[in-house]
């Protein structure tokens, strides 16, 4: 009986097979191809009919901050007014920026009108159910956090591969078939301090894990110099109010903007980026104390963070808050003054503690 049916189905594939062909003047080698397309586009059809796009796999993400992914700007206006800043990324879209400077900071990744990915912070922002300063434990016991997360669409499949630093700092947690949340950790509380939406593009664009995959990545983002000195300056004062933020959640002094100090960590990081190096110290010898004075900066006390290759403003912060030595410096009682420079993605912080 097995072997009827058998004969049956081979007769049925052969009869589709010579009908594509004739119908199409396909050539024998390019028939299986094209057999494949109409089966995926089929399966795609049937995918879309029931499974709309960003609907979460798990209704305990309830948030509001999960649901803007994937409406329109004019949402976004009328729900919470014009942003504060509105900043260049090099990925292809641009940040809106909402923040209070001190419990909450939100940016809203647009491309194309739509919301397209989502990083905030503060105590002040709805992610039910998990909350910033949350434990690890807590969140790790509730959600599945793992060493590879997938993500498919149509014939096409992406392996994101954690180490073991990733699951600690920043697991990768999957909303749905083409949502993701990066939840950043502080490792030394070991509590949540940040995160991050983002659609699948998002993510594939970015890759900031290992990825195996098979079929097509985006596209990389080609910016002019004019562009990238946009993304330049946002990502400087994204870098000023995240730390604003991250300071007040332990109660520590708000920074002030300092133009000097600024200037001076732009031609850091520059420097270090056109001389393909990185360290306190220029390539001459001089530190961040002959930089200062080079500038006629006064100051009491001074400190400086370095960071590179990033894939972002955000992301540079967080590696800070979890390096011993970097997290002294952002989070030290004494400073009273921050100076942000980047250039490319070399990433410079200079604090200061200043008599006035």
């Amino acid at each position: 009986m097995r072997f009827i049916r058998g004969i049956i189905l081979f007769l049925v594939v052969a009869t589709i097979t010579f009908y594509i062909l004739e119908k199409n003047d396909i050539k024998p080698e390019e028939a299986i191809d094209s057999i494949n397309h109409i089966i995926t586009q089929k399966k795609d059809d049937v995918s879309k009919k029931t499974v709309p796009e960003n609907i979460l796999v798990n209704d305990k993400f309830n948030g509001d901050l999960y649901k803007w992914v994937g409406k329109s700007t004019t949402e976004l206006l009328e729900q919470l007014g014009e942003p504060v800043r509105k900043d260049l990324s090099s990925y292809g879209y641009t940040w809106w920026v909402y923040t209070n400077s001190s419990t909450q900071y939100i940016q809203f990744g647009i491309m194309e009108d739509t919301i397209q990915t989502i990083y905030a912070t503060g105590k002040d922002i709805n992610i039910d159910p998990l909350s910033i300063g949350e434990s690890y434990e807590t969140i790790n016991s509730e959600q599945e956090i793992l060493d590879e997360v997938t993500y498919s669409s149509g014939i096409s499949s992406y392996t994101f591969q954690l180490e073991e630093k990733d699951r600690t700092m920043r697991p990768l947690i999957k909303l749905s078939n083409d949502l993701f949340l990066q939840a950043y950790f502080d490792t030394f509380t070991n509590k949540l301090s940040s995160v991050r939406i983002m659609t699948a593009e998002v993510l594939l664009r970015q890759r900031p894990y290992g990825l195996q995959y098979r079929g097509e990545l985006p596209e990389e983002v080609t910016l002019t110099d004019e562009e990238w000195i946009k993304v330049e300056e946002g990502m400087e004062q994204q870098i000023f109010d995240i730390t604003n933020v991250i300071r007040h959640s332990f109660d520590k002094g708000t920074l002030t903007w300092e133009d000097n100090a600024s200037e001076v960590a732009f031609l850091h990081s520059k420097d270090m980026s056109e001389n393909n190096y990185f360290s306190h110290y220029s390539l001459n010898g001089d530190g961040l104390k002959e930089r200062l004075e080079a500038k006629d900066i006064n100051y009491f006390s001074a400190g400086e963070n370095i960071a590179a290759q990033y894939v972002d403003a955000p992301a540079a912060v967080e590696g800070w808050l979890n390096s011993e030595g970097h997290r002294k410096a952002l989070l030290h009682d004494d400073y009273t003054h921050l100076g942000v420079g980047v250039y490319r993605l070399y990433y410079t912080q200079n604090f200061l503690s200043k008599p006035f």
